[in-house]
C-alpha cells in the first residue's frame, strides 16, 4: 500500500473519491458536505492531499483546506474505500495528512468537524481538543461548504454556534510539542456518541 502526497497524475481518481464519500454518507445516515470531482482535482493539483493506492486501485484519501489567510487549515474528506476498511488505513492517512499540514502550514491551527466517533479518537491522539464552533474559522466560505449537508438547518437555526458535528482543534502554540498525548477516554467518547445518536433519532420522522 502506498500512502503518498497526491498530484495531477491522480486526477483519474477524483470521481472514485467523490462517489466513495457520497456512498459512505448514505450508509452511515449522517450529514456530509458533497464535493465535486473538480473540487477534488484542485486539491490534488496544489499538493494539499494524501491518497492511498493499492497498485492502481484507489484505497483512501484526505485533503487540506486553507482558511483565514492560512491562520486555519482543515483536514477534510477522510475516506477509505469499502474494500480496505477495518485495516487501520484511515488512521495512517489521518496521520500523514496531519504531518503534511504541519509541514506546509506550521503556524496554522488545524481543525475539523465530524460526527464520527472513530475520527474523534484519531484527532484526540494527534493532539486535537473538542471546542465550540466559535473557536473555529469564521471564514464564510468554509461554512458555505456545509450547505449540502442534510443537517445544515441545525447549523442555521443555532446561528452557526452548534450542529450534530463536533468541532475539534489542534493549536500548535497551546502546549509543548514534546508532550506525550494520553489515550482518549473511551467512556467519554461513548457518552458523546450516545448524545449524538439521540439527536439523530429526534430528527427522524415519526
Amino acid at each position: 500500500m502506498d500512502i503518498i502526497i497526491a498530484n495531477e497524475t491522480h486526477f483519474k481518481y477524483a470521481n472514485d473519491i467523490c462517489e466513495t464519500i457520497a456512498e459512505s454518507a448514505k450508509v452511515r445516515g449522517t450529514g456530509i458536505a458533497k464535493r465535486t470531482p473538480e473540487y477534488i482535482q484542485k486539491r490534488l493539483q496544489n499538493g494539499n492531499a494524501i491518497i492511498a493506492l493499492d497498485g492502481d486501485k484507489f484505497a483512501g484519501f484526505c485533503y487540506i483546506e486553507v482558511w483565514g489567510h492560512e491562520k486555519f487549515v482543515a483536514n477534510s474528506g477522510l475516506i477509505v474505500h469499502p474494500d480496505y476498511r477495518n485495516q487501520g488505513l484511515a488512521k495512517q492517512i489521518k496521520k500523514r495528512i496531519f504531518e503534511l499540514s504541519r509541514k506546509k502550514f506550521p503556524d496554522a491551527k488545524i481543525f475539523g468537524i465530524t460526527t464520527g466517533l472513530a475520527v474523534m479518537k484519531m484527532n484526540y491522539e494527534l493532539g486535537y481538543k473538542p471546542v465550540t464552533f466559535s473557536e473555529l474559522t469564521t471564514d464564510p466560505e468554509f461554512w458555505k461548504g456545509c450547505q449540502t449537508c442534510k443537517n445544515f438547518d441545525v447549523l442555521t437555526r443555532t446561528e452557526q454556534k452548534m450542529c450534530l458535528c463536533t468541532g475539534m482543534l489542534y493549536d500548535p502554540n497551546a502546549k509543548p510539542k514534546t508532550e506525550v498525548k494520553k489515550k482518549p477516554d473511551s467512556k467519554a467518547f461513548q457518552r458523546l456518541k450516545s448524545i449524538k445518536e439521540s439527536l439523530l433519532l429526534k430528527r427522524k420522522p415519526k
